[in-house]
């Protein structure tokens, strides 16, 4: 009877944290992919205006997720503090959408990205405590976040190009609305994350291996993400309806889910840098032919280039960080990783992008994307050779 009541509860859990990852990508993914889109097309701000409105989120991401990962330790209550966090990004997003200046933009875009910077973390680190204790696979719950994101796009697409862009803010709001009613029934997951940021900072910046590796995050996982800013505008350039805008990321993020779910075999079979250095030259190459204005139908035909990059990158790098970092300071190495690559290399490509908008075209935009990732993979292929020379000097 024990037995039966431990699965009930089990299984209760696992479809409380695919509903919340489901609900709350798709309210990430009902707003940012047309953000761009709604700040060019209906309130007419600049490239530059863009890319530094685009901007803010990485840079306050940086400065606070290590603050509300200090405060969910502190007070051992991660749910309550996820719970608060969705509620209050909502309000914000409820302001955000009757924001018509420059200067108010940049304020709520500072303000949105402070209290959503504590969601993605906090709801990751509560989800691999539940797998860890239930034994588990966190892919096969995370895969949710990618489909809510995919199932998103294409439907504000649809109701934006039958209504109006504002109505991104709407959809936005009642996601995260419902996204915190589950966050509240998640199970309590307290004592999940223990970072000692001072002590590991001090023993990680003395490991070369790791620090090139944040550099070679930096150059091709930020291109990345800062695409999901632009990609919009992109597809409008090339004659592409709303529509046509959601259902690009819904063909890119809906992609991501089956490379996620089998990355583990990849990198088991060829290797962890092996499958960094594939998905980094498929990225690559994606962005080259960007720059050489391809018909849209093409673009259609290799936006799923971006769940093999994005699907296999994502598990290969953090399982990389992992195991060349000492075990008392795997988190601080994973905290850093992610602090450099989603939010100092997305903040870089997304306001250098911006001025590149402005001065050139977005095609420019691209080829400054694809030289970012050329230098990542030669970094990567300085990371192999490390590898190989630290396996032969042991050996010897």
């Amino acid at each position: 009877m024990e037995l039966t009541t431990h699965k009930q509860k089990t299984r209760s859990a696992k479809l409380t944290f695919t509903l919340f990852y489901f609900f709350i990508f798709f309210g990430l993914g009902s707003l940012f992919p047309l953000l761009a889109v709604y700040l060019n097309d209906t309130v007419g701000l600049t490239g530059a205006q863009i890319g530094t409105i685009m901007s803010i989120s990485p840079v306050v991401t940086i400065l606070t997720q290590p603050v509300w990962g200090l405060i969910s330790d502190y007070t051992q209550k991660p749910k309550l503090v996820l719970t608060i966090t969705l509620i209050c990004t909502a309000l914000i997003g409820v302001g955000y959408s009757f924001v018509e200046s420059y200067f108010w933009f940049i304020i709520f875009a500072a303000l949105l990205a402070v209290t959503q910077s504590a969601v993605v973390p906090i709801s990751d680190s509560m989800a691999l405590s539940y797998v860890q204790k239930t034994k588990g696979n966190y892919g096969s719950i995370r895969l949710w976040g990618a489909l809510g994101f995919a199932v998103a796009v294409l439907i504000v697409g649809n109701l934006s190009e039958t209504f109006s862009l504002s109505i991104i803010f709407y959809v936005f709001v009642i996601m995260l609305f419902v996204s915190s009613v589950f966050a509240w029934s998640l199970p309590d997951e307290g004592n999940s994350m223990q970072i000692n940021i001072k002590t590991g900072v001090s023993r990680l910046v003395k490991m070369p291996r790791f620090l090139l590796f944040l550099l070679t995050t930096f150059l091709i996982f930020g291109p990345i993400l800062s695409n999901n800013f632009y990609f919009g505008l992109y597809i409008r350039e090339l004659g592409g309806t709303l529509t046509g805008v959601g259902i690009a990321f819904m063909l890119g993020a809906g992609s991501e889910a089956p490379f996620m779910k089998f990355a583990g075999k990849w990198i088991q079979k060829i290797g962890m840098l092996q499958v960094l250095i594939l998905a980094g030259l498929i990225s690559g190459l994606r962005w080259i032919l960007y720059f050489f204005d391809p018909p849209l139908y093409l673009v259609f035909a290799t936006i799923v280039a971006q769940g093999f990059s994005v699907g296999l990158y994502i598990p290969a790098a953090l399982q990389y960080v992992r195991d060349i970092s000492p075990g008392e300071v795997r988190v601080t190495a994973v905290s850093l990783y992610s602090a450099v690559g989603n939010g100092l290399g997305t903040w870089f490509c997304t306001f250098v992008g911006g001025f590149i908008l402005e001065a050139f075209s977005i095609n420019h935009l691209y080829l400054f994307y694809g030289l970012l990732t050329s230098i990542g993979l030669m970094l990567v292929l300085v990371i192999v050779y490390l590898e190989k020379k630290t396996t032969t000097a042991t050996m010897i």
